[in-house]
């Protein structure tokens, strides 16, 4: 085991009820693979994929929440898939972890069990920094998890189109100001857009947006009321606290 692998923390997340372990350098899961998992439907007996899932957070959040999913982390990093697969066990989560490239040809996804149209939902944290515009970290972990080449959010769409039913789901977290690229990504094979913007408080842009997009859908766009993390003062929003508590969900979450 390398020295890296052994520099971990552990992390209580959902108040306590889901325990992770981590790599205290590099790519670390916190508030966005929360609010993904809030605003990931599911229900039991789904067969739920994870995209690029880390240490498993999102993916093992929404087990947490739904008891009978049937679901699949998929993660290209064999030391974070590692931590993945503990995770799963030290939650007494059943949960495959599948060490591939969100980018694969359909054949290699087939073969690691996620056919073309197999799926009911997929959620995802795909790498969303802009090279030219953000300063690239020299943790190889940390870049491959945050820095986006020009068609990474139109590849890993195009994954989760592939391996969805009809009327699947598709739940994903970007940048705000990246809402344009999203949009063009999903331009394609989905629909029924649900648009939730999040900002840090009430006086500044959005910083995040999560969006749920349906195979196939054919209903107009909504857009929620914005998620305001802190108020104006600074304070912690309670109905965020509660939703990171997992108590509460967002309005994604419900198809």
């Amino acid at each position: 085991m390398s020295e890296r692998t052994r520099a971990c923390t552990e992390d209580a997340f959902l108040g306590g009820q889901l325990r992770l372990r981590q790599l205290k350098s590099g790519h670390r899961a916190g508030h966005d693979a929360m609010l993904l998992a809030a605003a990931t439907p599911a229900r039991r007996g789904d067969r739920v994929v994870d995209f690029g899932a880390g240490v498993g957070a999102a993916g093992l959040a929404v087990a947490r929440r739904v008891a009978g999913i049937d679901l699949a982390r998929v993660e290209i990093d064999e030391e974070l898939a590692g931590l993945a697969r503990g995770n799963a066990a030290e939650n007494d989560i059943a949960a495959d972890v599948i060490v591939l490239d969100v980018e694969s040809a359909a054949d290699a996804f087939a073969a690691a069990g996620l056919a073309p149209d197999s799926v009911d939902a997929v959620l995802m944290n795909p790498p969303f920094n802009d090279p030219s515009l953000h300063r690239v970290s020299p943790d190889k972990t940390r870049a491959a998890a945050h820095v986006a080449g020009s068609a990474t959010l139109e590849g890993w769409a195009h994954a989760a189109r592939r391996i969805l039913k009809s009327g699947g789901a598709l739940t994903l977290i970007w940048r705000a100001d990246g809402i344009a690229q999203v949009l063009a990504a999903l331009d394609r094979g989905f629909g029924s857009l649900a648009i939730l913007p999040v900002h840090g408080d009430p006086k500044s842009p959005a910083i995040r947006v999560l969006v749920r997009a349906s195979k196939g859908g054919k209903a107009p766009a909504q857009i929620y009321p914005a998620l305001m993390l802190n108020d104006e003062s600074g304070v912690p929003n309670k109905e965020v606290q509660q939703m990171l508590s997992g108590k509460r969900l967002l309005p994604l979450a419900t198809l």
